[in-house]
């Protein structure tokens, strides 16, 4: 296979050819697409690959006048299957679940279109983005370091796409964690900004105020323009941040679940390179409520039936675990169990914790991802248990609302990728971006999964980036 050079670029370095003329988006978009083709078979990243459509994308990309503004002029992106995308059914992670064609974007996609970005396709997830693996009867999404484990979920097969060089920037949903836990597993930045900042407008009530659309990107530079986009405003470079007040928790929110080794020196890697840049670090926990757990608990059940509801899905055609959740979800809901004075207490005190300290960093995972299989023919009680003790982490800031980011810090001795989630309060999407910046200059990761992009060329196509 005759690879362009351009496969396994960054959406920066690819952005900035198209906007020269170095490239064509239209060339670009063909490589990428020959690319997905030979190779998504071995990850299962895609539920749909916009072949045709995409070319036709590129082509009017290549027909603007005037790119100096696209910050994303040509680059290739998937966008998860919840998010409607014109032409295309919204799949929302099964045929059971699966919705009408789009007659419009969402405002996000909208957003990236117009940024010059060109959707290559819809990724993956499971169903009604409800569990941290990705599968269904047709596929397992597979982690690109290993193939025998999960890339993660719910936005599994967007963050599998980034990692194996299959598109340089992709989009995903976060709910409980379902950008930062794929983007742990597979080795990746994964970005989830804080309540508001970005339109979200997904199923019944966007999972009561916890969905929020986040970015997968192989590098810090790429999320800060990616989430720039998101947000509506114009990409700025990131500044250095000032001495800052860092705490670190080893602390589960989850009782009886503790990280592993790996994940423990994970903590204390990200800590010395932050102290090397002159920030100071301090062993603090933050107090999860029992309380917080339980309701936590009780708003993904809920979740599940409002969604199931809303779009008035029959609940028989669902997968038994999707069911059985539901049927949990139904009685939280009419016994009151879902209340926002919950999560306005817990927001309060984060926001207390936080006038102490700048930024939180907790492990982003407690142990490696799970295994690679079907997950969706397992029984409610694994897959709970299966999320609950690998990624215990994520859904607290999703309650409080806070920003909070996954970025890369080394590799375990099983080979899979090692990550800590970074946590700032709210307003600080670039302040953790800042951070994660100068972890990436102190130790620089491997941008995709070992073996990614495979049998790249060695073409100068990038010279001078």
């Amino acid at each position: 296979m005759n690879q362009s050079d351009w496969v396994g670029a960054t959406a920066k370095e690819i952005a900035r050819a198209v906007r020269r003329g170095d490239v064509s988006a239209t060339q670009v978009i063909a490589d990428h697409l020959e690319y997905i083709r030979s190779y998504d078979r071995v990850v299962n990243a895609f539920r749909l690959v916009r072949g045709g459509e995409a070319a036709v994308e590129a082509e009017k990309v290549d027909e603007q006048e005037d790119l100096a503004g696209a910050a994303l002029a040509g680059v290739p992106v998937a966008v998860k299957e919840n998010t409607p995308v014109t032409g295309v059914p919204t799949w929302n992670g099964s045929e059971a679940a699966r919705g009408p064609v789009a007659e419009e974007d969402h405002e996000v996609v909208r957003r990236l279109r117009g940024a010059g970005a060109v959707v290559i396709g819809t990724s993956r997830m499971p169903e009604l983005g409800l569990w941290g693996t990705t599968d269904d009867a047709t596929a397992i999404t597979r982690n690109p370091w290993r193939t025998d484990r999960s890339a993660g979920g719910s936005s599994g097969g967007s963050a599998a796409a980034v990692a194996a060089g299959l598109v340089p920037l992709a989009h995903g949903t976060d709910g409980l964690g379902s950008v930062r836990i794929p983007a742990a597993c597979c080795g990746i930045v994964g970005f989830k900004p804080g309540r508001g900042v970005v339109p979200c407008q997904l199923g019944a009530e966007d999972w009561f105020g916890l969905v929020e659309h986040g970015v997968f990107a192989t590098s810090v530079a790429d999320a800060a323009v990616a989430f720039a986009v998101l947000a509506g405003a114009r990409p700025t470079r990131l500044t250095e941040p000032s001495r800052l007040r860092i705490a670190t928790s080893l602390r589960s929110p989850v009782t009886g679940v503790r990280p592993d080794g790996p994940n423990r020196e994970a903590v204390t890697i990200a800590a010395r390179l932050l102290s090397g840049a002159g920030h100071d670090t301090v062993h603090r926990d933050p107090v999860y409520p029992t309380r917080l757990g339980l309701r936590g608990l009780a708003t993904w059940f809920a979740a599940a039936y409002r969604d199931m509801e809303a779009a008035q899905i029959d609940r028989r055609t669902l997968q038994p675990r999707t069911r059985r959740h539901a049927a949990l979800g139904r009685w939280a809901w009419d016994r009151g169990l879902v209340q926002e004075s919950d999560r306005e207490r817990w927001r309060a005190a984060c926001l207390a914790f936080f006038d102490s300290y700048d930024i939180l960093i907790t492990p982003a995972l407690a142990g490696p991802p799970p295994e690679a299989r079907q997950w969706s023919q397992q029984p409610w009680r694994a897959n709970v248990l299966a999320s609950l003790r690998y990624a215990p982490y994520a859904a607290p800031w999703n309650m409080a609302g806070f920003p909070a980011l996954t970025v890369p810090v080394g590799v375990r001795p099983d080979g899979l990728p090692l990550s800590v989630q970074v946590v700032a309060p709210p307003g600080g999407e670039r302040l953790l971006l800042a951070i994660a910046g100068q972890i990436e200059l102190a130790a620089p990761w491997r941008r995709h999964a070992p073996g990614w992009p495979r049998h790249q060329a060695s073409s100068t196509a990038r010279g001078g980036r």
